[in-house]
């Protein structure tokens, strides 16, 4: 079973404490929103949403498996629609995940989803380019941008969407996953469209080794030229694969809550984080759905020190696998190098629940 609290729809409480530095890989914008504004969102936008309350909106994120985690993003993302909200979206995380030390996050959207509903790739891009740079002006977060192709999408439909990650790479899109289901879909069946991204200059950040295990993440490697991997935690089902990630410093974005919820590991005791570490694989740590899985980077972390791992090597991972330039690279190096980790005692404490 889980650990109590996890996956159970509470609400994560806003009074983060900020203690040191971290860089976040992996976080899908759409999962970020938290109930109050996607009911504030569809009300606005006419959307119906089978629930009327925070606390039913909540109830929903109780996932079954992860393809009931599937049909409930795809629920959610449905209300979001104009450019101000894929802006606003980014912004509120942003101002979220500073309050817990990020000092860069990659962000993960879908645009084919959004194209589906019949809303323009460019405004897709324009609304979180434009959240790119708000919350770098309030925030002093650096937020770089991955979208996902969508796995059972079309040829078509992939190509548009590297197509216009390369067109707005000045605007602070970095690379281009693939994300979905990926049992049904395997990664092979988009080569094409990553060949395309790695000649625009894009990077290749596929979901693999999640649901299916390692023959999912020697096609991540092998047919899409995965420079990193979402998830990749099947990893440790193969020792050759396992030996191969560590020699060729390959990161994976790990994320504790979310393989719970949805079913991928049994309980976050029995996550094979532990075990990719001590087999020398250079591992990230990130929410994945925050507002979906109850959690936060806080939690992750706390999560991570319950199993003996210690921030330091989280954040050095993530300036290793952050797909920027050299000169923010530079920055986050310089901000790990300048923080004084011995001054953190032992695993962090949960936060005092307020008086």
């Amino acid at each position: 079973m889980p650990l109590p609290g996890l996956c159970n729809g509470r609400s994560v409480s806003d009074d983060f404490r900020v203690t040191y530095p971290k860089i976040e890989l992996h976080v899908h914008l759409e999962g970020t929103v938290q109930p109050a504004t996607l009911l504030e969102i569809a009300r606005r936008n006419g959307v119906s949403l089978p629930a009327s309350s925070e606390q039913e909106l909540r109830a929903l994120y109780r996932f079954k498996d992860f393809a009931h985690f599937i049909e409930v993003w795809l629920l959610v993302t449905s209300a979001l629609r104009t450019a101000d909200d894929f802006r606003r979206v980014l912004v509120e995380y942003a101002a979220e995940a500073s309050a817990q030390g990020a000092v860069y996050v990659e962000g993960i959207f879908s645009p084919t989803q959004q194209f589906r509903r019949g809303i323009p790739y460019e405004v897709v891009f324009e609304g979180y380019c434009d959240g790119v740079e708000e919350a770098r002006e309030l925030y002093g977060v650096q937020v770089r941008l991955t979208p996902d192709l969508t796995r059972g999408g079309s040829p078509e439909e992939s190509e548009h969407t590297v197509r216009h990650a390369a067109r707005f790479r000045e605007r602070g899109v970095v690379a281009v996953g693939l994300g979905g289901l990926e049992r049904e879909f395997p990664a092979e069946l988009y080569a094409d469209a990553f060949r395309l991204a790695l000649a625009e200059g894009l990077g290749s950040v596929p979901h693999a080794g999640e649901v299916v295990g390692p023959e999912s993440i020697r096609s991540a490697l092998d047919d899409l030229g995965a420079h990193r991997l979402r998830h990749g935690i099947r990893a440790i089902e193969d020792e050759g694969i396992l030996r191969e990630l560590a020699d060729r410093g390959i990161v994976l974005d790990t994320c504790l809550v979310g393989n719970v919820c949805t079913g991928v590991v049994p309980a976050v005791e029995l996550h094979p984080l532990p075990h990719l570490v001590r087999g020398g694989v250079v591992c990230s740590l990130s929410t994945d759905d925050p507002a979906m899985f109850d959690t936060s980077l806080e939690r992750e972390y706390d999560l991570a020190a319950s199993l003996g791992l210690e921030p330091r090597g989280f954040y050095e991972a993530g300036v290793a696998g952050a797909l920027c330039d050299d000169e923010t690279r530079a920055g986050l190096r310089r901000i790990g190098e300048d923080y004084d980790w011995n001054s953190i005692a032992g695993p962090p404490l949960a936060a005092e629940p307020a008086a």
